[in-house]
């Protein structure tokens, strides 16, 4: 049985919806979601995430203002360092059901082309 279906407030005005689009934008470079998958595990420096992904650091830094400017993720600077984790758990949820239905995209090619 599918869960009901939730709908946007009626009440998001045209300024409203710019945000949601920027939002959406902002996870919309695949570099950005490998950073948010990294810091699923809690907060990590920014050398860490480089270690973790591969990434350069000028490419990581540059992601993770992007997911900063966004409101995906918080940072906080400790001397030399600066240490990212996410701003909560909502971008998770997100992406929790876009790879849910890509997941099950998938799996419905593959079965198709069993089938053929």
């Amino acid at each position: 049985m599918n869960a009901p279906r939730r709908r946007a407030p009626k009440s998001l005005t045209p300024a409203m919806m710019d945000q949601v689009a920027d939002r959406f934008k902002a996870l919309a470079e695949p570099t950005r979601l490998v950073l948010l998958h990294a810091l699923q595990s809690g907060e990590m420096a920014v050398g860490d995430l480089v270690a973790s992904t591969g990434l350069s650091l000028a490419n990581a830094s540059k992601q993770l203002q992007q997911l900063h400017a966004a409101g995906f993720v918080s940072r906080r600077k400790d001397g030399l360092f600066v240490y990212y984790a996410l701003a909560d758990d909502d971008v998770l949820t997100l992406c929790d059901l876009v790879c849910g239905r890509v997941l099950r995209d998938v799996k419905a090619q593959e079965r198709a082309l069993v089938a053929r």
